[in-house]
């Protein structure tokens, strides 16, 4: 159960009501994650939006997008945003069984996303600490440093929403992730 009160997004006003407006135009509704965030700190949940869109743009594919926020998801134990980065890495094309895989830890075959899936659960487990045999790993696979930024960034956003979510305990209004 939710445990801060979200108003009706119909009954939202000024910055509240713009960005439900930009993000129902996005995406055809408010997920309820964006609406709690919106409904009390609209500038913070316009400031994610605008830190997605320079992500969306950046040096990484959406697939790489989506392997990054769901394992970042899955490590930080976020069920609301594990079920999202599903659906929305389906999205992508990324294959039920390989979502599956990126969320176990398992191999999927591809070996430069499993070098990035192997980066980023070793960064959010061990809070950014990066040794040099696993910078290099990530390097001989591809990544630029470039795409370093973005992937920082990728979890910057992400450890957001799943520390909002689970202080929220949001309702999950995606399809649940078997």
């Amino acid at each position: 159960m939710t445990r801060i009160f979200t108003p009706a997004i119909e009954s939202a006003t000024g910055a509240t009501a713009e960005v439900y407006g930009q993000i129902k135009k996005a995406v055809g509704g408010v997920p309820n994650t964006f609406a709690t965030i919106g409904a009390y700190g609209p500038e913070a949940l316009k400031a994610v939006l605008n830190a997605d869109s320079v992500l969306a743009n950046g040096s990484l594919s959406k697939q790489d997008q989506e392997t990054i926020k769901l394992i970042v998801s899955q490590e930080t134990g976020c069920d609301y945003c594990v079920a999202a980065h599903t659906l929305l890495g389906k999205m992508t094309g990324l294959k039920a069984d390989v979502l599956k895989q990126i969320r176990l830890g398992d191999p999927t075959g591809d070996g430069k996303r499993d070098a990035l899936a192997k980066f980023v659960r070793s960064l959010v487990k061990t809070a950014g600490t990066v040794t040099d045999e696993e910078f290099q790993a990530i390097k001989a696979a591809g990544y630029t440093d470039a795409q370093m930024v973005d992937i920082s960034l990728a979890i910057a956003l992400t450890i957001f929403t799943n520390v909002f979510n689970r202080i929220n305990d949001t309702t999950v209004d995606f399809p649940a992730v078997h």
